[in-house]
C-alpha cells in the first residue's frame, strides 16, 4: 500500500487518530481533551477542551524558535513600483503594535472587525492582529459595492471597520473611503470605529471622531499580547461570492483550521519551513485566507502578496519576473489567470530571460482546469502542473495530486484523488451511490475534516438547509462528477452547469474540455438555454486566442463537429458564437448563471465582483438571439 493510500484509509477509519497526531504540529496552550466531539451531529467539532492561539502559531512561536530574521512576507507591487520584504520578527512587532491600536478602539474577544482592503502588507496584519486579540474578522473583497458591504456589515455586526483611502489598479485609482461611507449609511448596524490607512495615491477625508488614522492608532497604542482562546471558537467569517440578500457567513475555527492548512502545506502542496510560496488570489476570497495568510505563516514559509494583474502589469511575464525574483517553490493560482497569460503570449516567450530553477509546482484551482489549459503550461513551464478542487466552505483541498505525501500521476481534467480526511462519494439522485464512472452529486460523508466550515454565521438552520438536508450524513457541494476506475474524482461543474437536453443529462464542462481543446480557443464557456422541444439546449461562446486569423463562419461549426464527434450528437450543441470576451468575477470565475438568465429572457442581478462590466453589455444580444 503507497503513502497516500495508507494515509487516506487511515484518516478515515480512525480520525481521531490521524489529525491527533497532525495537532502535534500546531503549538496549544492547553491541549484538547478531545480529538473529535461528535455528540451532537450534524455539529461536529475537532479538539474540543483546546486553546491556542492563531497569531502565535503564524508568528510568534517561529520568533522564539529562530525564525525571527527569516522574511515572512514579501509585498510586491508593480502598480505602484514598490517590493518590500517584512521578516518574522518585525512583522510580529507590527501585528501586535496594531492588535494594541486595534484593542485602544474597543476591539476585545469574540467581537467582530471587517476588513476592507486592498492587497496591501495591513491587510495581512489586521488579519493577523484580529487573530491575536481573539477577535473574529470578516474581510470584505476590497472593491465591493457598498451595498454589498453594507450586507456584510449587517450580518457580522463589527465593533470597528479597517480599510484605506484607495486601491491601485493598472492606470487606475479606486477610491475606497467613498464607498466605505456609504455602505456605512447604508447599514442598519452603526460601527463605532474606522481605521483608515491612507496610502499616497490619494488621500481620504475622515469623519471624525469614528475615523481614525492607521498610522496615528498605532503610535498612540501599546503592543498587545496573544490572547488564548478556544480551539472552537471563531477565526473568521467570509461570505460567499456572488451571494444576494443575506449573505451565507462561513465561520472558520481556530484550532482545526490551524492543524489543517499546517498539515496541507507538506502534504498537499510539498512546501516546508523556509520555503517561499506564493499564491496569486486575494485576501478577499478563502484562497487569500488560507494560503497566502494563514497556511504559509503557520507553517513557517515566506508568502508573497502580490498587487498586480497576470497581465498588464507590465505584461504576461509578470508571473514569471515575481516567481523568478523571490524564488517561488510553488505559484498557486487560478486557471483563469493561465489563460489570460497564454492569450497574450502562446509561445510562453515571456518566460525568456526569468530564472525559475526554484519553482517546483505551478498549482491551479478555483475553476475546472481544462486539458488545453494544462498542457500549455506544462510545455511551457517544463515542470508539474497540479490541478485540485475545493470551496470557500471547505477552506483547503478537497480532492488534489498530493506532492508531499505522493505524487501521483496526472489525468488532465481532473484534479486526482480524495484527499485525506474527506471521504468523497458520487450519489445518484435517490441517495445511492453511483456506479464508477457514472455522473452524479459530489458529496463529503460526515464528519467533515478539520479546517471546514462547523456551520454559517449566527444561522445553523440555513448551515444544515443548504448543505446537509439532501442527502442525509453527508455535506452536498453544488457540485456533479464521477469517480473513475482508478478512484480519481472528476468534477464537470456545479450541478446547475449540468443541462438537461432531452432527458439526457449532460455536462457543459465536458463539452468545454472539446471547444477549449482547439489551437485557437484561448477561453470558452458552455451555457444551457431554454428550449420549447429539448428542455434546453447547449450554447457555445469562445474568445480567440490574440493573433488568430481563423474566420468565425469556418471556426465555429468545425467546434460543433468536434463537440459532436467526442460527446456525441446527444449534446446537440449547433451554435458557437465568437465573442471579444467572457464576464467573469475579479477573483477569475466566469458568470455562467448570469449568461444562462440572460439568455433565457430573465432578470438577472450582476454581482459586484464583475471584473469587467462591459464585456457582459456587449453579450447581451449574443445571448438573447433565439435558439
Amino acid at each position: 500500500m503507497g503513502a497516500y493510500a495508507a494515509a487516506y484509509e487511515r484518516s478515515i477509519a480512525d480520525p481521531t487518530r490521524f489529525w491527533g497526531l497532525a495537532a502535534r504540529d500546531v503549538r496549544w496552550l492547553v491541549p484538547p481533551d478531545r480529538v473529535l466531539d461528535d455528540g451532537a451531529p450534524p455539529f461536529y467539532r475537532w479538539f474540543t477542551g483546546g486553546e491556542l492561539n492563531t497569531c502565535d502559531n503564524a508568528l510568534d512561536r517561529h520568533v522564539e524558535e529562530g525564525r525571527g530574521d527569516q522574511p515572512a512576507l514579501i509585498y510586491d507591487s508593480p502598480v505602484t513600483e514598490t517590493v518590500r520584504t517584512y521578516t518574522y520578527g518585525e512583522l510580529t512587532d507590527l501585528v501586535a503594535r496594531f492588535a494594541g491600536a486595534l484593542r485602544a478602539q474597543g476591539v476585545d474577544r469574540g467581537d467582530r472587525v471587517v476588513i476592507y482592503l486592498p492587497m496591501v502588507p495591513e491587510a495581512v496584519v489586521a488579519m493577523l492582529a484580529c487573530a491575536r486579540l481573539g477577535a473574529v474578522h470578516s474581510v470584505v473583497f476590497g472593491g465591493f459595492a457598498a451595498r454589498e458591504l453594507a450586507v456584510r456589515i449587517d450580518d457580522a455586526r463589527p465593533k470597528a471597520v479597517v480599510s484605506a483611502s484607495c486601491g491601485v489598479e493598472a492606470g487606475r485609482i479606486v477610491p475606497y473611503k467613498p464607498l466605505l461611507d456609504q455602505a456605512l449609511e447604508l447599514a442598519k448596524h452603526k460601527v463605532d470605529r474606522c481605521v483608515i490607512r491612507q496610502r499616497e495615491q490619494l488621500h481620504a477625508d475622515l469623519v471624525r471622531p469614528r475615523d481614525v488614522e492607521w498610522d496615528e492608532a498605532v503610535a498612540a497604542a501599546a503592543p498587545a499580547e496573544c490572547v488564548p482562546v478556544a480551539a472552537t471558537d471563531p477565526l473568521y467569517i467570509l461570505y460567499t461570492s456572488g451571494t444576494t440578500g443575506r449573505p451565507k457567513g462561513v465561520v472558520r475555527d481556530n484550532g482545526g483550521h490551524a492543524v489543517a492548512l499546517r498539515w496541507s502545506m507538506e502534504n498537499v502542496f510539498g512546501v516546508g519551513p523556509g520555503d517561499v510560496f506564493w499564491a496569486a488570489s486575494d485576501v478577499g476570497w478563502v484562497v487569500g485566507h488560507s494560503y497566502i495568510v494563514y497556511a504559509p505563516l503557520l507553517t513557517g514559509c515566506t508568502t508573497v502578496l502580490y498587487e498586480g494583474k497576470p497581465v498588464g502589469t507590465p505584461d504576461a511575464g509578470a508571473f514569471w519576473r515575481v516567481a523568478a525574483q523571490h524564488r517561488v517553490k510553488a505559484l498557486f493560482t487560478a486557471p483563469t489567470a493561465i489563460r489570460a497569460v497564454k492569450k497574450e503570449d502562446p509561445e510562453g516567450a515571456l518566460l525568456a530571460g526569468h530564472d525559475l530553477s526554484a519553482l517546483d509546482t505551478l498549482f491551479l484551482a478555483g475553476e475546472r482546469l481544462d486539458p488545453d489549459t494544462y498542457r500549455w503550461a506544462s510545455r511551457v513551464l517544463d515542470r508539474p502542473v497540479i490541478d485540485h478542487w475545493w470551496q470557500t466552505e471547505t477552506g483547503w483541498p478537497i480532492v488534489a495530486n498530493l506532492r508531499g505525501l505522493e505524487p501521483m500521476a496526472v489525468k488532465a481534467g481532473s484534479p486526482s484523488v480524495p484527499v485525506p480526511g474527506y471521504d468523497v462519494r458520487i450519489l445518484a439522485p435517490d441517495g445511492s451511490p453511483a456506479p464508477p464512472g457514472a455522473d452524479g452529486d459530489i458529496a463529503i460523508r460526515l464528519p467533515l475534516p478539520p479546517g471546514t466550515l462547523p456551520t454559517l454565521w449566527q444561522d445553523d438552520e440555513r448551515f444544515v438547509e443548504s448543505y446537509l438536508t439532501r442527502f442525509p450524513g453527508h455535506y452536498l457541494t453544488g457540485d456533479g462528477g464521477h469517480i473513475d476506475e482508478d478512484g480519481y474524482v472528476w468534477v464537470m461543474g456545479r450541478t446547475d452547469d449540468v443541462i438537461n437536453v432531452a432527458g439526457h443529462r449532460l455536462s457543459t464542462g465536458t463539452m468545454e474540455e472539446v471547444i477549449a481543446s482547439h489551437p485557437a480557443v484561448a477561453e470558452c464557456a458552455v451555457i444551457g438555454v431554454q428550449d420549447s422541444l429539448k428542455g434546453q439546449v447547449p450554447r457555445g461562446l469562445v474568445v480567440l486566442k490574440s493573433g488568430v486569423l481563423a474566420e468565425p463562419e469556418e471556426l465555429c461549426p468545425e467546434l460543433v463537429q468536434m463537440v459532436r464527434d467526442q460527446v456525441g450528437p446527444v449534446a446537440s450543441l449547433k451554435e458557437v458564437t465568437v465573442v471579444p470576451g467572457l464576464p467573469k468575477t475579479r477573483s477569475g470565475k466566469i458568470l455562467r448563471g448570469v449568461m444562462r438568465g440572460i439568455a433565457d429572457g430573465q432578470e438577472v442581478t450582476v454581482p459586484s465582483t464583475i471584473e469587467d462590466p462591459g464585456v457582459l453589455d456587449t453579450l447581451r444580444p449574443v445571448l438573447r438571439k433565439p435558439t
